[in-house]
């Protein structure tokens, strides 16, 4: 490899990194303000200190330039809301009296005020709050949270790039605010948007920033000519711009597509491309368009958003098929390192073998550092990493964890027969019904109840061995009577056990399943203070035993009301996992479903009449391209089918989606082929049950009536009103009543308020009927 001139030498750099600090210390600062136990300052202080540690640990890694703007309170979307002044009326006096409180208003709402909508990033499983915009928004800038954070960086001597949301994605990921006519398009606001970022960009300057990054993931979707054209404008007018910095327009996620030539022929100084899994195809598309001839490439050949180490001497080829398409090549991960869990060395229990295989962020910014060394001739410094790599990826090539003969003849037996039920759904339905009898709008919840402190506190005994099997699991005996209890006294008429033995929905699967591996300290932020560790999806899937059946079948012992089974579905599984990356996801998805489907065999055999297989992830892991949806989809729901298709007529199988767009796969819900599916609807009030009337849904819905991501207790009235609004939609017959999502993040007081509130308005809804359940 030719050494590249000192003047063109490849720097090493990244979009953003975990924010929570190696404790978790932000989401314990952060819900110690809320709880009134910390201070302002010292939460500003905690924030503080971890940019600090994060930009000084990447210097010395040999970063070559940090970014900034990337950490967050809460929410990278919602911080540039606020960047430009985008307050939605009903949060303008919260804002006014408190800026931090206001923020924390925005995000989770108060018990006067409803908090933004919140949804799925991308095909990822962060949480963004969406933009509420109208026609009559009007943008401000006030880019202080920006401007300070690069001056911190800066007074630590080092480069620094803040990185931003970019104007158009920014507005695309948006929607038209309460009152707004749905088809008010937000990118119509970009003329009056752009401005304030010419602002932005003018103040960034002054504080010293030479390059700042605008992130345009939005433009790796299909997008229409009128908004590609619009990109092309936006970037045209910002590269026009005589007082700004350096712009790099980054894109990540997939291929970027007919957007790539556009915005190589704007006036900006560089692009940020993902050449890693889908988005490969970037690198033909950019030859083909002609490079970047005079602006500056940085490549990100690392994955971002899993956790295999990188084949560094392919990602070493395809940097140097680069050099010659740009006028510099700088070398990145392909997306923020937010999405990974931080340092691989915090595992202590993890197979020596396969700790091998694993990359977290802290060992990306080496990988990322090793190949911008390599890219500018440095063979020698880099041999033994090399070398290194090479043994550990023919280690895992080679390795028995990772392959079950039996497992792989079972999953090559299946035929169409097995991912379907014995019976089409009316005939289904109509069994149901009569084994459950159930009242007209019956009420349910999703599954998990909130965790008392006694039942943590008694898990974490259990770890620590101060207490054994024995007086762990009395302990969760109780509480599962103890939530038993509660729905009778409350009138709910489908109970759950509550789940107050599982610590995710998914990892508490994973770790009684062959394949997985569980970490201690991986832990990944999914919105705002809640984070969880996805775990590792390493070998082929089976299950030992039954891992639901001893207790669901405990808590139907306490009552004579139908107590729901609850399972993670197998798309979720992978979603939520880090997912092997040597076979085809599709494989992957059938091993976890005949897995699951041995479950739901013996919670049958135990006397569950309803059983949950949860699919939240079904929406969040349609890829970004309409091209790819019929592939997934065709896998996606034949996995879910799989699992319960051989389920008795009478048992009746809900599925529960939540906190995504569910429009465009709304074919594809119907061919899960659920009896009974609950979805949000709380925040975005109601619309997923009016799209699921358009496109004529025939089986029972739960459009959520209480939205359980905001520390809120909505009223009988409000929560009748909703109601109401999913009746306009769903005929009664088929129309349930159920929180948005599991209770297991709220505490007990607000879950006892808003619970009795939700059976109150089902009991005043139902009683106005015309004529009973049929």
């Amino acid at each position: 490899m030719t050494t590249k001139s000192a003047a063109a030498a490849a720097r090493a750099t990244v979009y953003g990194y975990p924010r929570q600090g190696s404790n978790r210390e932000l989401k314990k600062a952060t819900e110690g303000y809320w709880q009134g136990r910390v201070a302002v300052e010292d939460l500003r202080g905690t924030a503080a200190r971890l940019r600090r540690a994060t930009w000084e640990q990447l210097s010395e890694a040999g970063i070559d330039e940090v970014p900034t703007g990337h950490f967050s309170l809460y929410d990278h979307v919602l911080d540039t809301s606020v960047m430009v002044g985008a307050i939605p009326d009903r949060h303008r006096a919260a804002v006014a009296a408190s800026a931090l409180d206001g923020y924390f208003a925005m995000a989770r709402g108060t018990q006067d005020v409803a908090p933004l909508e919140m949804t799925k990033w991308f095909d990822t499983n962060y949480h963004y709050l969406v933009p509420e915009l109208g026609p009559d928004t009007s943008f401000a800038a006030d880019p202080a949270k920006q401007l300070a954070e690069l001056k911190e960086a800066i007074a630590l001597g080092l480069t620094a790039r803040p990185v931003l949301l970019g104007p158009v994605s920014y507005l695309l990921l948006a929607k038209p605010a309460p009152g707004v006519a749905g088809d008010f398009p937000p990118l119509a606001l970009l003329e009056r948007l752009l401005p304030v970022y010419a602002e932005v960009l003018a103040d960034l300057r002054a504080a010293g920033a030479r390059w700042v990054q605008l992130d345009e993931p939005a433009l790796v979707q299909d997008r229409s000519p009128s908004e590609l054209a619009a990109a092309a404008r936006a970037y045209g007018e910002l590269g026009a711009l005589g007082d700004r910095p350096k712009i790099l327009v980054a894109s990540y996620f997939d291929r970027l597509g007919p957007a790539l030539p556009l915005l190589a022929k704007t006036p900006v100084d560089g692009l940020a491309l993902d050449f890693t899994g889908r988005a490969a195809a970037n690198l033909g598309d950019l030859a083909a368009a002609g490079g970047l001839p005079g602006k500056r490439l940085v490549a990100g050949v690392v994955d971002g958003r899993n956790v295999w180490i990188n084949d560094l001497e392919r990602s070493l080829a395809t940097l140097a098929t680069l050099l010659g398409l740009a006028d510099g090549v700088d070398v990145a991960a392909s997306c923020s390192l937010l999405h990974v869990p931080l340092d691989t060395s915090a595992e202590r229990d993890l197979d020596p073998q396969i700790a091998r295989w694993l990359s977290f962020a802290r060992q990306k910014v080496t990988e990322v550092v090793t190949l911008a060394r390599g890219l500018n001739g440095d063979s020698v410094a880099i041999g033994a990493q090399l070398a290194a790599n090479r043994a550990d990826l023919a280690s895992r090539t080679a390795s028995p964890l990772t392959r079950d003969p039996a497992v792989r003849a079972r999953g090559e037996a299946v035929t169409g027969a097995d991912a379907r039920r014995s019976l089409p759904y009316p005939e289904r339905a109509a069994a149901q019904r009569t084994r459950l009898a159930l009242p007209p709008l019956p009420t349910t919840t999703i599954g998990s109840f909130p965790q008392t402190t006694e039942l943590r506190t008694a898990r974490a005994d259990l770890r620590a061995g101060r207490i054994g099997t024995e007086a762990y699991e009395e302990r969760v005996r109780t509480e599962i009577r103890d939530v038993i209890a509660f729905q009778e006294a409350a009138g709910i008429d489908v109970l759950v056990h509550g789940e107050p033995e599982r610590n995710d929905m998914v990892q508490y699967f994973a770790e009684q399943l062959t394949g997985y591996l569980a970490t201690q300290s991986g832990w990944v932020q999914s919105y705002g203070t809640r984070y969880v560790r996805p775990p590792i999806l390493a070998g082929d899937v089976s299950r030992p035993g039954p891992m639901t059946v001893r207790w669901t079948r405990y808590a139907q012992s306490l009552t004579g009301r139908p107590v729901k089974a609850m399972l993670t579905g197998p798309v979720t599984m992978l979603a939520w996992s880090f997912v092997r990356d040597d076979q085809p996801r599709a494989d992957t998805a059938r091993q976890v479903a005949l897995a699951l489907r041995d479950e739901v065999d013996d919670l049958e055999a135990a006397g569950s009449a309803v059983i949950q297989v949860d699919e939240p992830a079904l929406r969040e892991t349609l890829p970004l391209r309409t091209a790819d949806h019929a592939g997934y989809l065709a896998w996606a729901t034949e996995a879910f089918r799989l699992t319960t298709g051989g389920a008795r007529p009478d048992t009746q199988i809900h599925t529960h989606m939540c906190y995504a767009e569910f429009g465009d796969v709304l074919d594809a819900i119907d061919d899960l082929d659920a009896d009974v599916i609950s979805l949000e609807a709380a925040r975005s009030h109601m619309q997923v049950a009016v799209e699921l009337a358009g496109a004529d849904y025939p089986r029972e819905v739960g459009p959520g009536v209480y939205d359980i991501h905001a520390p809120r207790v909505p009223g009988a009235a409000e929560v009748a009103a909703l109601l109401r609004k999913g009746l306009e939609a769903i005929p009664a017959e088929r129309l349930w009543v159920n929180p948005d999502c599991g209770l297991k993040t709220r505490g007990w007081p607000e879950v006892r308020a808003s619970l009795a509130n939700v059976v109150a308005a089902a009991r005043e809804v139902r009683a106005r009927l015309p004529a009973a359940r049929s």
